[in-house]
């Protein structure tokens, strides 16, 4: 809804017998809403408008588009920061965002460390905030499934460890989806 909209509503709400200053309140709210979205605006032109570095990235980046949750600015971030990158096998997908276990290796005592934490961190939360995101949107995906099932009943605590867990998956799960066509199982598409 655009500004003269909100400000319509609000004119007709203080015409109700709303309160002066819950009204004054109410039509300040309205103006910093009209700026954010204004904001956001601007955001996504210059997105849109961005260079991309090669032709086969915008084509990446296109394609991640098409899976359902995978919105324009996790889609140019990954094809631009991660999947413009040739890997060889998962491991190294998972390894270049630090998503790969560091393991801990002293004589007989052998366990991991938990993530390695190299590469960029940006880049590393950007791929836990959309393995959120996949949860929400991606409800049939066998990735979900999984995730939901080894968290069933367990604390917060546990399913912030198993998020991580999940975004490895769905990096590994991108990454042949971008290179071998091969849609997660499960996965919906978006209409466009």
């Amino acid at each position: 809804m655009t500004l003269s909209g909100h400000l319509k509503r609000a004119n007709s709400a203080f015409e109700t017998g709303v309160p002066p200053r819950l009204a004054g309140e109410i039509a300040r709210e309205i103006e910093r809403l009209a700026m954010v979205q204004e904001q956001l605006a601007v955001l996504q032109r210059e997105l849109n408008a961005a260079p991309t570095p090669c032709k086969e990235t915008e084509k990446k980046r296109e394609q991640l588009l098409l899976l359902k949750g995978m919105g324009p600015i996790f889609s140019a971030v990954l094809a631009r920061e991660v999947f413009y990158r040739q890997f060889d096998n998962r491991r190294q997908v998972a390894g270049f965002l630090g998503l790969a276990t560091s393991p801990y290796d002293s004589g007989a005592v052998a366990r991991s460390q938990g993530i390695s934490r190299v590469g960029s961190g940006a880049v590393r939360a950007t791929m836990i905030e959309a393995a959120w995101l996949w949860v929400k949107h991606q409800p049939t995906s066998a990735l979900t499934q999984w995730f939901l099932r080894r968290t069933e009943g367990q604390s917060k605590r546990v399913r912030r460890i198993m998020i991580v867990a999940l975004a490895r998956k769905l990096a590994i799960a991108v990454w042949r989806y971008l290179e071998q066509g091969l849609v997660p199982e499960g996965a919906l598409l978006s209409g466009k």
